[in-house]
């Protein structure tokens, strides 16, 4: 292990190396991370990379605490957003493992008081919370520790968030509140915190002893917080979904963790999961393969002909990448603690170059998908012409909806007597649009709830077309970004005039 300091320009960068001796081939991709560091204001970024069961490169760079000045190693923790996930479900595989918990049995045999509600949700099991198969919505819930707003409890976040708006298996919807669900899963059969859970039975065996669920914030030189770009802080912030976003970690141990589940176990580790359960995780998912044949807590896919398992996680102040090539046997871990808002730091480039310079014949980078054209003016299709008249679930109550939808592309949402057009400029939840049976429409309006009244909002409709009915969510997303409430919404036509 060695430490250099490097100066590109302002950028003031501490390094820490592993493998000198094959220093040289990792130039290539040290350029691209200091390129983007520079470009991108990063303070601090962390790569580890294995192949074939040997840790071959572990470097930082740049200051972990810009305040303190405290450079980044290979051991500071990061925080690592929807990263979370692969470790959540690795945990309760654990639980599977012992006959504690069945995939395929509903989720709410394992909940309490809160309990999953809306569509068929005795159809909402284990594996499709996993999966994000299970018709939640979309959510997402950051507490920060500048603001009142105080955490709930879990059984009441899903009594108020748990309501499935869509027929379990049907389709694949992005869920953190599914993976929050799991972590009150693991803590009801287990009987411990998510926390002590993951510590006692994943931590600890795979020797990621610089990994943990923080709920308060780091201390020390080895933790590396949140940032905005040039490394002024975020205050620090907390969810109701812990287990699909609260776990921090060194690049080292995600990187120990990623060799684990590739079968290359290191001798201080135990062998907290079975090679079946492992390899069932790390599955490809296929077009129409039935849903008991795909990956369980990972992306996995073939990109250029080469299998990938990976996630990646990106919020406020993070970009993380844990990315696993089981054809390659190859592991590489890239985190940074810096973004500009709640989508995080795109990491990619970073991987992809360091896949070039360990993996000999790893292909250029495919070229990145062309911005969609801009959409022209919306058109509805004739079965979505008309007025529909339902309600909306808010807060325990069910509120008076009215949607219209003119043949001419107006869409106008009335809640509680007060009408809105739907916006028709491009938001960064999209366009007003009806694609694959889905109207999605974005509403400069709001949706008053104790909780919502924690900062201004707008609402997006997301609501399926079937037959007469039309059903889905109504989600109040902050300005701010920090939450997003989903609420079920159905609507049925009222006539059969076509406005």
């Amino acid at each position: 292990m060695r430490r250099k300091c490097l100066i590109v320009g302002l950028l003031v960068s501490a390094a820490v190396s592993l493998a000198a001796a094959g220093e040289d081939r990792f130039e290539p991709a040290r350029k691209v991370i200091l390129e983007k560091m520079k470009k991108e204001g990063l303070p601090s970024l962390a790569v580890a990379v294995a192949r074939k069961g040997e840790i071959i490169w572990e470097e930082a760079w740049g200051f972990a605490d810009v305040e303190k000045q405290i450079p980044a190693t290979p051991r500071t923790m990061y925080s690592l957003a929807s990263t979370t996930k692969p470790i959540t479900a690795t945990a309760l595989m654990v639980l599977v493992e012992r006959g504690l918990v069945d995939l395929d049995k509903p989720a709410n045999l394992y909940l309490g008081e809160g309990k999953l509600t809306g569509v068929r949700p005795e159809e909402a099991t284990v594996r499709r919370l996993l999966r994000h198969t299970a018709g939640l919505p979309l959510h997402w819930n950051l507490i920060f520790a500048d603001e009142a707003y105080q955490r709930p409890d879990m059984d009441e976040t899903i009594r108020r968030y748990g309501v499935i708006v869509a027929p379990p298996g049907e389709g694949f919807s992005y869920s953190n509140l599914g993976y929050g669900i799991l972590e009150r899963i693991i803590e009801r059969v287990s009987k411990k915190t998510y926390a002590d859970f993951l510590k006692a039975e994943v931590f600890e065996p795979l020797g990621m002893t610089r990994s943990a669920v923080l709920l308060a914030p780091g201390s020390g030189a080895d933790v590396a917080p949140r940032c905005m770009q040039q490394g002024k802080p975020f205050p620090f912030y907390d969810f109701d979904h812990r287990g699909a976003s609260a776990v921090w970690a060194s690049a080292h141990d995600l990187v120990r963790f990623g060799m684990f589940h590739l079968g290359n176990r290191l001798p201080d580790q135990k062998q907290i999961l079975g090679a079946k359960s492992r390899s069932d995780m790390r599955r490809e998912n296929r077009p129409r393969a039935p849903e008991s044949a795909g990956s369980i807590g990972w992306s996995s896919y073939r990109l250029n002909s080469i299998h990938v398992v990976a996630h990646s996680g990106g919020m406020f102040g993070v970009g993380a990448r844990l990315t696993l090539l089981p054809e390659k046997d190859t592991v590489c871990v890239v985190l940074t603690n810096a973004s500009t808002g709640m989508q995080g730091t795109d990491l990619w480039d970073v991987e992809w170059e360091i896949f070039k310079t360990v993996v000999p014949g790893f292909p250029e980078a495919p070229e990145r998908p062309a911005p969609p054209p801009a959409a022209g003016a919306f058109a509805p299709p004739d079965a979505l012409v008309g007025v529909w008249e339902g309600t909306v679930r808010a807060a325990g109550a069910d509120l008076p909806a009215k949607l219209t939808v003119e043949k001419a592309g107006a869409v106008k949402l009335e809640l509680d007597g007060k009408e809105t057009a739907a916006l028709t400029m491009p938001t960064p939840l999209g366009a007003l649009r009806f694609r694959d049976g889905v109207l999605l429409a974005p509403f400069m309006a709001s949706l008053p709830t104790p909780d919502t009244a924690r900062a201004p909002h707008i609402l997006l409709l997301g609501a399926k077309l079937r037959g007469d009915k039309l059903g889905g969510s109504l989600s109040a997303v902050a300005m701010n970004q920090r939450f997003c409430y989903s609420h079920r919404i159905e609507l049925e036509r009222r006539n059969e005039r076509r406005p």
